[in-house]
């Protein structure tokens, strides 16, 4: 009988599940009259995240002239909802535990996942799209299907990455033959037991076929051109060991010439690292 993704989440949803934290920040965040001191005390209940936070909006991710020193600077200098959604970044690192290492590092993963957002919010700046960070979190979950497939399902995964690399084929061609459905669609459900916007399930369900977007195309082609990116310069890996295919009409959705790719490595090369750090802290 055929493997159906929603039996994966069955049992696994309590285990990786995001922090009520986040949910009472989006809560706040999406009231009218929120006060910048009311997302402050909610972030203050939590020392590690209000940590990370601090780090990130003072690295070079953000570059800002002066140390940002709490949180309600950060929300000041980044906004409320950009800061809900680093909230959400730093969160899901920490989600996943024992994902066998011989599927995948870790580190590897994350580093690969936090590239591809940074790419994704560049190519979005490029592009002056509003509260680019959301793009940040559509990056970093583009692949987050594959944990729940490594977790549950770690035997078939195995096989699927052995028949990849065997054919020389793309990962996700290999999870459909192997297994029945691919990551895409296992991070699509992920994302929609969680509640998150429909923008995120649609890029991380079509981030190899953006054409196939029904509402937010643009979303999965700015994905898809970063997962590329990523993969083409090494930035870490979830498990593909070459940059999947390009889909030639992601440049016609995103609206931008090939030619802006030379400066946009450029000023990620600076990024990358203490992104990663910044998001991973110790975990990474």
């Amino acid at each position: 009988m055929a493997l159906d993704p929603r039996d994966l989440l069955k049992g696994y949803l309590e285990v990786s599940s995001l922090p009520m934290i986040y949910y009472k920040i989006d809560e706040v965040v999406s009231r009218q009259n929120t006060s910048m001191a009311d997302i402050g005390k909610i972030v203050g209940q939590d020392p590690g995240l209000t940590v990370r936070l601090l780090r990130l909006v003072n690295s070079a991710f953000y570059s800002f002239p002066s140390k940002v020193e709490t949180i309600t600077q950060a929300l000041v200098v980044i906004g409320t909802r950009q800061l809900r959604e680093l909230v959400l970044a730093t969160s899901i690192v920490n989600l996943f535990q024992g994902i066998p290492k011989d599927l995948v590092s870790m580190e590897s993963f994350w580093r690969h996942s936090i590239a591809c957002g940074l790419t994704a919010r560049m190519i979005a700046a490029y592009r002056h799209e509003a509260n680019i960070e959301r793009f940040l979190i559509a990056g970093m979950v583009h692949d987050i299907g594959r944990l729940i497939m490594y977790k549950k399902i770690g035997d078939l995964s195995r096989s699927a990455l052995m028949r990849s690399r065997a054919c020389g084929a793309p990962l996700f061609w290999a999870e459909k033959e192997v297994i029945g459905f691919d990551h895409c669609q296992m991070g699509r459900m992920l994302l929609q037991s969680w509640s998150l916007p429909q923008s995120l399930e649609e890029a991380a369900a079509f981030h190899h076929h953006p054409s196939l977007a029904n509402c937010y195309p643009v979303e999965a082609a700015v994905v898809h051109i970063a997962d590329i990116v990523a993969n083409a310069l090494q930035w870490g890996t979830s498990g593909a060991h070459c940059a999947p295919p390009l889909e030639t009409v992601a440049w016609d959705l995103i609206g931008l010439p090939a030619s802006v790719l030379p400066s946009l490595i450029s000023s990620l090369k600076g990024q990358v690292n203490e992104a990663v750090h910044s998001i991973l802290g110790s975990s990474g």
